[in-house]
């Protein structure tokens, strides 16, 4: 199968090895991955903070630039949500008959990494090893948009040598929430310090998220607090066959 993947701009800028990580596993699993240079956002901050015309500019160049892509991977939950929830209610909402119809057709084609593999694919043994204790936070894109439930975590206790231990309050929001921790720092900060406590308390080395998003906010909280907790993407620890 050819996979167009779409990597987002938070793994674009700040967490390329999570795209690399894709990559890896698709074609392990005997995948051809393709990368259309002319991506660039798909709009959801734009959305989120009142920009409808710049957001909707974005999802027609989406469009665009995924047009005839037989299936399109984007290991964020939160940017599938915005594409999955918000495109056709704007194509909707712009009187365009031709953009609605192609939104329309482009939607059921866009995965989130752990349901391409789980669902698509058909997989969740990756053919992966990681021998270490794992803690895993669902972001709420992953859990209340895309309801991905148990998915990431039947690839992650399918992976060789891991231990996943359960993390308390794992529903809970970490507080990033994009802009919401800007504009609301201070409770985004008291947030993410619950998180950052809870992920603590589960002994583990590593914790993972589907939304690097996540990552961020609660991998800069556990670095203030001196913590030596790793965070990873999901599909960096599916990547992983030599026990790095």
């Amino acid at each position: 199968m050819l996979i167009s993947l779409f990597i987002t701009c938070y793994k674009d800028t700040l967490f390329p090895d999570t795209g690399k990580a894709v990559v890896r596993v698709l074609e392990r699993l005997g995948h051809r991955v393709e990368f259309r240079s002319a991506q660039t956002c798909c709009g959801q901050m734009h959305y989120n903070t009142g920009y409808t015309a710049d957001a909707r500019a974005l999802m027609e160049k989406f469009v665009r630039d995924f047009d005839g892509a037989e299936t399109i991977c984007a290991p964020s939950a939160s940017c599938v949500a915005m594409i999955r929830d918000h495109y056709p209610k704007m194509a909707a909402a712009s009187g365009d008959a031709g953009l609605h119809r192609r939104v329309d057709e482009l939607v059921p084609r866009v995965f989130e990494f752990t349901e391409l593999l789980v669902d698509k694919l058909g997989v969740t043994d990756v053919g992966a090893s990681f021998p270490h204790a794992v803690t895993l936070h669902t972001s709420c894109h992953s859990i209340r948009s895309l309801q991905l439930g148990d998915r990431p975590a039947r690839l992650l206790r399918a992976v060789r040598g891991l231990e996943l231990r359960e993390l308390a309050d794992a529903d809970q929001c970490c507080g990033f929430g994009g802009t919401f921790a800007v504009k609301n720092a201070d409770v985004s900060a008291a947030m993410g310090a619950d998180k950052a406590r809870r992920v603590v308390e589960t002994g583990a080395a590593v914790c993972a998220a589907a939304d690097n998003s996540c990552l961020l906010q609660i991998g800069g909280t556990l670095t203030q607090r001196g913590e030596p907790v790793r965070c990873l993407h999901v599909a960096e620890i599916l990547a992983a066959g030599d026990g790095r």
